[in-house]
């Protein structure tokens, strides 16, 4: 879905507030990633170091840290749970967040241990237009 000109795509999650995203796979575990509206205000990924394999994460506290042409970011979890897989792409081609961020480009994979609750806090079908247009536009007059 389009959405002020950014993708947003059905299957997704999204956790505007820290401009992340996450979509539920076969296996049970969330697959996920930075939102394209997320790049934009970003720029180019230059380096991206997801959290080691095994750590427990709650929903907000930081995924992993990217390296950004003029600063370095935390990413933060759009849902609880633990990291299963990091995304072993991104090694030698960080760029690929920000040229595939709902493809090739996802962060990591993490099993969710508070999938019920965290999704009170996530946006996703008929809801998304109007608070991801909120979001974007709050963030165009900051």
């Amino acid at each position: 879905m389009d959405i002020l000109g950014f993708d947003h795509p059905d299957d997704a999650y999204f956790f505007l507030e820290q401009d992340v995203w996450c979509r539920p796979l076969a296996d049970g575990s969330m697959e996920v990633g930075v939102t394209s509206f997320g790049i934009h205000l970003s720029g180019d990924f230059y380096m991206c170091r997801p959290k080691p394999l095994g750590t427990e994460l709650s929903q907000g506290q930081t995924v992993a840290v990217a390296e950004l042409s003029k600063s370095v970011v935390a990413i933060r979890t759009p849902v609880s749970g633990r990291v299963v897989e990091a995304n072993p792409l991104l090694e030698d081609t960080p760029e690929l967040v920000h040229r595939e961020p709902y493809g090739r480009g996802w962060l990591v994979r993490i099993a969710p241990t508070r999938w019920d609750e965290d999704l009170a806090r996530l946006v996703h079908g008929d809801a998304l237009v109007a608070a991801a247009t909120v979001r974007m536009r709050l963030e165009d007059l900051e």
